[in-house]
C-alpha cells in the first residue's frame, strides 16, 4: 500500500511540474503572438502578460541582437518557453521514474 500511495504521489507531483512548464510556456508564447498583433500595450491584461513575460524571460529576452525588433522578441521570449518546456518536461520524466 506505501508502495503504491509513493507512486502516485510522484506521478501527481510530475504532472503538476509539467503542467506549470506548459503554463509559464503559453505566458511565453501569448507575449510573442501579442507583440506581433501589435497589441494595446494600454490594455490590463496585456499589461500584465507582459510583465510576466519579462520577468520570465529576464536571462533570455535581449540575447539576441537581431536588427528587427519582432525577431528580437520571437528569439528571446520563444527560447525561454522551449527551455522552460524542455526542462519543465525533463524533471517531470525524472518524477515519474521513481
Amino acid at each position: 500500500m506505501s508502495a503504491n500511495r509513493h507512486y502516485r504521489g510522484t506521478n501527481e507531483a510530475a504532472r503538476t511540474v509539467a503542467i506549470v512548464a506548459d503554463a509559464l510556456a503559453v505566458i511565453l508564447g501569448l507575449w510573442i503572438l501579442m507583440y506581433l498583433l501589435d497589441a494595446n500595450r494600454g490594455n490590463d491584461l496585456v499589461q500584465v502578460v507582459h510583465d510576466v513575460s519579462a520577468w520570465l524571460a529576464g536571462w533570455s529576452h535581449d540575447l539576441f541582437t537581431f536588427d528587427a525588433a519582432w525577431a528580437r522578441v520571437v528569439a528571446g521570449y520563444g527560447l525561454a518557453a522551449i527551455v522552460y518546456l524542455f526542462v519543465g518536461h525533463a524533471v517531470a520524466n525524472r518524477l515519474r521514474r521513481y
